[in-house]
């Protein structure tokens, strides 16, 4: 599964962003494929809208069989990259997936699109894929709905060390600022 390109590639992205070391310590091994119904894919550090991203996207990646995985989505940015109080602010994060059926997996944060503040810039947006090992972990979190709370001042390396995931073994990124789109977003999160 391991391509030395990819892998090159992707933490070459992950240094250039700065996505290491603000989010992780190592690059992921592979590639995460992320697509969105709108029609736009997340390529290590592209520029997207929140308008493009508001919806629940399809993510694929290398699987072994039998194996379960832990999918995250985080922002490191919040509420800006120049002052990242709140770092990092979890916007999804899926477990137990079996491959990459995350319809089968175990939701503990719903997906929330990006939403940043008005005159903060651009922001990032961070997928990062771990596998489970051993795959029968028991995760202990509240699980969050369409909610802001509980979701700022998180860091996955803290949830990736809480529950043994290692390093991730997939990842990808996307930057996006303020739209017209972000006041509707607001009004959803109860």
């Amino acid at each position: 599964f391991f391509s030395p390109g990819i892998y090159m590639a992707v933490e070459q992205k992950f240094r250039e962003h700065g996505c290491l070391p603000d989010v992780v310590d190592v690059a992921p091994t592979d590639l995460a494929e992320v697509s969105y119904d709108s029609g736009v894919k997340c390529e290590l550090g592209n520029v997207l809208t929140p308008t493009q991203v508001q919806n629940q996207p399809t993510v694929t990646w290398s699987t072994e069989p039998g194996v379960k995985y832990a999918l995250v989505l985080t922002d490191p940015d919040a509420p800006s990259r120049k002052n990242p109080i709140r770092r990092e602010w979890k916007h999804w994060v899926v477990v137990d997936i079996p491959g990459c059926d995350l319809a089968k997996g175990t939701v503990l944060a719903q997906y929330i699109g990006s939403g940043p503040p008005q005159g903060t810039g651009l922001h990032r947006y961070i997928f990062l894929v771990y596998k489970q090992q051993p795959s029968d972990v028991k995760f202990h979190e509240k699980v969050q709905v369409t909610s802001a709370d509980g979701r700022a001042n998180w860091k996955v390396q803290d949830f990736a060390a809480k529950y043994k995931l290692g390093k991730p073994v997939a990842g990808n990124f996307y930057q996006a600022e303020y739209d017209d789109y972000v006041p509707i977003l607001y009004s959803k999160l109860k």
